[in-house]
């Protein structure tokens, strides 16, 4: 059986909860707000992409607990309810070792499955808008089935994820496990590694150290930028919704912006006088990705509600301490 904590303020249960990928860029904005809102939180992570910078804060707090495992492993713990986060999600990241990256989709979700089946708990999946592939139909709704390469550089990933996806549907329909599925579009905020390739943090360093903003392609393909507090709570609207919600549902920010209108944007807000650059668009890459989110307004009553420019603005400010701090450094 699931371990039972007491009612918390206003009757709220208080749980205990694992967060597979837990000192990662999402994961560990995910563990604040845990803790915030009074919950025990197991933090699971092996570090290959997480950070313990990202989590040294709650180290001291007696409701936190790090657990160091490579989710590919199986694991054995006591808790109410599983966020399933763990999994590399930059291109350069995943693409580092791909295989290993699709035993972290596959294997994990089957430990992490089995594990919530033992204790009857409820497991949340961290999927991606990556599962749309390079999407025919715009904007994207969770009923569209995708357009994937399946044998690209991408694919670890992008099947990976998919795969994971089917595994929770599947263990819901065989065994009645209480699942939910979240398709996250692209996240920002602070924590994000400098490193990790994505765009948003692409343009922030370069734009701090004065490097050109390297576009790929034209600069016309779009992304969604959802800020990362806004996300979490979807995240945790999604798993404490009623037990036939089981998504998938995405969640991501509606506005549309092409990798032109982003670099302009940061450049005007970190006041650089980098130039911007083109170079040649990566294989498989997206032309455009912009989530439809009617059944997260509908089902969560959850609406993103960050703007961009005060977003990045927050981001900013967090890459900028960094960047110094690492420049006093060396």
């Amino acid at each position: 059986m699931a371990s039972t904590n007491p009612a918390g303020p206003d009757g709220y249960r208080l749980r205990r909860v694992a967060v597979t990928g837990g000192a990662g860029f999402l994961g560990s904005h995910l563990c604040d707000r845990l803790l915030e809102a009074g919950h025990e939180v197991l933090c699971v992570d092996n570090f290959y992409t997480g950070s313990k910078r990202n989590i040294a804060h709650m180290m001291d707090n007696p409701m936190f607990e790090l657990v160091r495992h490579d989710v590919t492993f199986p694991l054995f713990l006591e808790v109410d309810r599983i966020f399933n986060l763990a999994c590399p999600a930059s291109p350069p990241h995943y693409q580092r070792n791909p295989i290993q990256t699709t035993k972290t989709s596959v294997h994990g979700a089957i430990n992490m499955l089995g594990l919530a089946k033992r204790l009857n708990a409820r497991i949340l999946q961290a999927s991606t808008s990556e599962v749309y592939g390079d999407p025919e139909v715009h904007p994207q709704t969770e009923d569209y089935w995708g357009h994937v390469n399946p044998i690209g550089l991408r694919s670890c990933y992008d099947e990976g994820k998919r795969c994971a996806e089917t595994l929770f549907f599947d263990y819901h329909r065989e065994v009645g496990l209480e699942i939910k599925v979240a398709r996250i579009f692209n996240t920002y905020g602070p924590r994000m590694d400098p490193g990790d390739g994505r765009v948003v943090s692409n343009f922030i360093v370069q734009a701090l150290e004065g490097s050109p903003l390297t576009i790929y392609g034209d600069g016309s393909q779009t992304r969604s930028f959802c800020y990362v507090d806004d996300l979490v709570r979807g995240l945790m609207a999604l798993m404490d919704s009623d037990a036939e919600i089981t998504g998938p549902i995405n969640l991501g920010n509606p506005g549309e912006f092409t990798m032109k209108e982003l670099a302009t944007l940061i450049l005007e807000l970190t006041g650089s006088k980098s130039e911007i650059i083109h170079q040649e668009l990566p294989a498989d890459d997206p032309v455009r990705r912009c989530p439809d989110i009617g059944r997260a307004q509908k089902h969560l009553d959850w609406t993103p509600t960050v703007v961009l420019r005060d977003g990045l603005a927050r981001t900013i400010s967090s890459f900028d301490e960094r960047v110094r701090a690492n420049a006093n450094r060396q």
